[in-house]
């Protein structure tokens, strides 16, 4: 034993780290030289996604945040020129539209009476004429009427006031209320045709409601918007790109009960296309009337054809195809040149990742 650990183990070992020592040299000075341009052949091509037209159907429906306004109070104008002689109402008063407010006394001047001399006396001098008195003055009165329903807030006239005819005398509150909500630039475009109905849902109130007197405005725009403009033309800057410069409004019903300052949704329906050619909107370049898309060569070169197509009814995400395009045919899935923007997750060409 004395023999195998001092001579014949030991010879072993040292075979052993020659053997492991000559492998490392060979791969590292000999293998690593050879050519390996074989290995080095790209095995992959990249495929340009490609889409389909389909038939489908597409609902213009377009979403808003807003939030619950108290509608404007209506101003009170006086309808004569004269003196306030009268209030039939106080301020805080609840009035119809059509309510008496107040009365104005105007002054009618007298129509002119022709002069008749008396006739001759005997002696042929003229008989002593009597002093007629001023006639009485005329006066007319206007009763200022209510021009909405609601609450009397205010009225700036008093009582022997001169007023003229338009002159503001007050307001009414009509206590009523609506919901308004800004467009984007892309829902502008989708709510062309002015939608008839639309839904409104009041943030932890009421039941869903059908929204009244849908209507399509712009923002009002000033030069202490927060927009810079420039001081010496007077005019506003452009506004930021995908925001828009309009704004839907509707009236919430009477017997909905709601707060000013309330969050609320208001959704319109401007439309719906059943069993049309659709395509996804990152396909098409523009999203309203007429649009462009790309033709995949058919011989696989790579190269794409450029097409007008006309539009309809766009849902955010699918399209209307009109004209242009047949059922079937193949298109580029995403605009040559334009980022796509796709889910979390999701890359071009594939679908979902994930479980």
């Amino acid at each position: 034993m004395r023999v195998l650990r001092r001579i014949v183990f030991p010879i072993l070992w040292l075979l052993l780290f020659s053997i492991i020592a000559a492998a490392l040299v060979k791969l590292a000075f000999f293998d690593g030289l050879k050519d390996q341009g074989e290995h080095m052949v790209p095995g992959a091509s990249i495929q340009v996604p490609v889409i389909e037209t389909a038939r489908g159907t597409v609902t213009n429906t377009v979403e808003l945040t807003g939030a619950v306004q108290s509608d404007a109070a209506v101003p009170v104008r006086s309808t004569a020129a004269g003196k306030v002689v009268y209030f039939f109402v106080e301020e805080g008063a609840q009035v119809a539209s059509g309510d008496r407010l107040f009365q104005v006394r105007a002054e009618v001047a007298p129509e002119p009476t022709a002069f008749v001399p008396e006739p001759d006396s005997e002696d042929g001098k003229d008989a002593p004429t009597a002093q007629s008195a001023p006639p009485a003055p005329v006066y007319s009165y206007t009763d200022v009427l209510a021009p909405a329903a609601g609450t009397l807030g205010t009225l700036t006239v008093l009582l022997d006031q001169e007023v003229s005819v338009g002159e503001n005398a007050g307001t009414v509150a009509p206590g009523s209320f609506s919901i308004t909500g800004s467009l984007t630039t892309a829902q502008q475009f989708r709510l062309l045709g002015k939608p008839a109905t639309a839904t409104g849902t009041v943030t932890n109130g009421p039941a869903p409601f059908a929204c009244q007197n849908v209507q399509l405005s712009n923002k009002e725009t000033t030069a202490d918007s927060g927009r810079n403009s420039d001081p010496g033309m007077g005019a506003v800057a452009p506004v930021a790109q995908g925001e828009g410069s309009g704004q839907v409004s509707c009236a919430v019903p009477a017997d909905v009960t709601v707060f000013p300052g309330l969050g609320a949704t208001i959704t319109l329906v401007a439309g719906e296309s059943q069993n049309v050619l659709t395509l996804p909107l990152t396909a098409v370049k523009g999203s309203v009337q007429n649009g462009l898309v790309w033709i995949p060569a058919a011989d696989g070169s790579g190269t794409s054809e450029e097409r007008k197509v006309v539009l309809g009814l766009n849902d955010g995400e699918q399209v209307e195809i009109v004209e242009g395009l047949a059922e079937g045919e193949p298109v580029l899935e995403f605009v040559p040149g334009v980022d796509a923007v796709l889910p979390d997750g999701q890359m071009a060409g594939f679908g979902m990742m994930g479980g």
